[in-house]
Order: structure tokens, then C-alpha cells, then sequence
């Protein structure tokens, strides 16, 4: 969430050093699909929320000299309009650098508990729809490729939400149960990340697939 320039260097530093393999989002998807293989053993995904320019500043930087594929999650109505996100130009460049994916976190981040709280049930469906569907629409008319991949804001999530997202047209969704991906009847709507902050050590290697089978 938080993490300093110089921790995610040594994390980066950890996940090479131990024999780690960081892959891309959609490797795991298409095989959690039966649409590829399965990926290497104690393989890892990094991805990244929301847009903040220090993606550009700080990250991008290390994600050349590590040479790792990221999947960064946008809610579009930041994208060169506040202050602390990246505008259409960098996100453009990034794609264009091979090593970042560029796929959705809604259009607006909105909280999905308060919202169908304060809306009627009509009125929160339509908002719901909205806040899955433009954002691929915009993502694709500004950067090209296939946006299908959903983080849920805040990590919040619920069968009709799941449901919702797969008739917007995602093929997966990840969500801030802080576990391993895998466990038997897992929603591939709603796949757990951990969310990192700026830990390392014992801490930072707690989050990740055993070294020995």
C-alpha cells in the first residue's frame, strides 16, 4: 500500500535471491481458466492500485532493472485529474513498455457498502454497472488492449457484485483477502492478494509460497 523506494527494491532483491518467479496476472488467470499451464512453482503476481504518479517516479525504474511484469488496477476518473495520479501520456508509456498490464479498479473507486446503503436497489444496480463498465470502455479507447481484470476497491466484494462484474465482461477478480490464490472453490471473481506494505524480512517472506514442496 505504502512502501518505501528503497523496501520494494529489496523485496524485488528477496523474490530473485530465493528462487521466486514473478509473473504475470494473466498467466495465473488462463490457468485458473483451463487455458494454459500452470504457472512455475512458488510463482508470485505483483500488481499496483489506483495510479499514483510515483508508479512513473519510483516503480517503473526497478521494474526495468528486475525485469518483473506488473499489472497496474486504474479507476479512470483520476487519470490527469488529481494531483497524485499519472496522466494518460504515462499510463500510454508504460504500456508501451511491455512490462505493465492495464486493467480496472472501477471508474471512480467508489465504496460498494456505502453506496448500497445510501442508493435504491434500482439506482445502486445502475451505479454498479456504470462504475464496471465504463471504466473498460475508457481504459480501451485510451490505451488499446483488452481490459477484462477488476480490483475491487477497498477490497470489497459480494455474490452480486461477483456477478455483476462477470456480466460487464471480466474474466477475474481480485480482491484484499491476504492469502494465496488456490484454495479449492475459490471465486475466480474474487482472488485474494495481500496487500504489502513497507515490510521485508521475515515479514515480507510470510506473504509468499513455501521454498520446498
Amino acid at each position: 500500500m505504502t512502501v518505501r523506494t528503497s523496501t520494494f527494491r529489496s523485496q524485488l532483491q528477496y523474490l530473485k535471491d530465493h528462487g521466486y518467479r514473478t509473473v504475470p496476472l494473466r498467466t495465473v488467470v488462463a490457468y485458473l481458466l483451463h487455458l494454459g499451464p500452470p504457472p512455475p512453482p512458488r510463482s508470485v503476481v505483483i500488481t499496483a492500485d489506483d495510479g499514483h504518479r510515483s508508479v512513473v517516479t519510483d516503480m517503473l525504474p526497478l521494474v526495468r532493472e528486475y525485469n518483473v511484469p506488473v499489472t497496474l488496477f486504474i479507476y479512470p476518473s483520476a487519470i490527469s485529474n488529481a494531483s497524485y495520479a499519472m496522466t494518460w501520456e504515462q499510463l500510454r508509456s508504460l504500456a508501451r513498455t511491455g512490462l505493465f498490464d492495464v486493467q480496472s479498479h472501477t471508474y471512480w473507486h467508489p465504496n460498494f457498502k456505502v453506496e448500497k446503503r445510501r442508493l435504491a436497489a434500482e439506482a445502486y444496480r445502475d451505479f454498479v454497472v456504470t462504475q464496471l463498465a465504463r471504466p473498460r470502455t475508457v481504459l480501451t479507447q485510451k490505451l488499446g488492449g483488452t481490459v477484462d481484470l477488476l480490483a475491487w476497491p477497498f477490497g470489497i466484494y459480494d455474490e452480486d457484485l461477483l456477478r455483476l462484474a462477470a456480466q460487464s465482461g471480466y474474466v477475474a477478480g481480485l480482491t484484499l483477502d491476504g492469502r494465496p490464490t488456490g484454495r479449492a472453490g475459490e471465486s475466480i471473481m474474487a482472488l485474494p492478494r495481500f496487500l504489502v506494505t513497507d515490510v521485508s524480512g521475515k515479514r515480507f517472506a510470510a506473504m509468499l509460497p513455501p521454498q520446498s514442496p
